[in-house]
């Protein structure tokens, strides 16, 4: 029973990690679409399907398509960043987002460079070189590494841990399950 916290919030934080990810992917691409004169017929974020941006007018797809994987990878970290300068408490786990958000869009590019997929697939269409996603891979998953490196006791693992409260549990869980519920109502729009 002690560690019911802690399983509590491991297991939402997985989950509640790869939907917020998508949604800050996402974003970006509709964002910059906007910025440069393109329009977004639609952003798709279900929880139980892989996002995307579907666009009826994209003037400059290069820009738009690097957009979802760059403003993927340096929002979240920049928000770390803020909580880790104001010292808020729940700043391991925005570092340990930050982390997963740039080894998820950094080996979402370089893997998908091989097969020609999603976001890589458009990239590689769109003149940028096989080698460009994999230093922007190479970069990114070295990153989100490091962020990760020393987190375990945070969550509970490994030596010298820390002790998971309710309160981190609960409103790990409550995250997810809002996260959820929103994707799936708007979804149906």
């Amino acid at each position: 029973m002690r560690r019911l916290p802690q399983l509590i919030l491991i297991g939402a934080t997985g989950p509640l990690a790869w939907l917020w990810m998508q949604i800050i992917h996402e974003s970006g691409h509709a964002l910059f679409s906007w910025l440069t004169g393109g329009t977004v017929r639609r952003v798709v974020l279900h929880p139980l399907t892989i996002s995307r941006t579907d666009l009826d007018l994209n003037p400059h797809p290069l820009i738009v398509c690097w957009a979802g994987p760059v403003f993927g990878s340096i929002a979240p970290v920049m928000v770390w960043l803020i909580s880790h300068a104001v010292k808020w408490p729940g700043e391991y786990w925005l570092r340990f987002f930050a982390g997963f958000c740039l080894i998820a869009n950094g080996a979402y590019l370089a893997v998908g460079s091989f097969e020609g997929i999603g976001d890589a697939g458009d990239l590689l269409r769109h003149g940028s070189p096989v080698w460009m996603l994999w230093l922007f891979g190479a970069c990114t998953i070295t990153a989100g590494l490091r962020l990760w490196h020393g987190l375990g006791p945070k969550f509970g693992i490994g030596p010298s841990v820390t002790q998971i409260g309710w309160p981190a549990a609960l409103m790990a869980c409550a995250s997810l399950l809002a996260t959820i519920i929103t994707e799936a109502l708007l979804s149906r729009r």
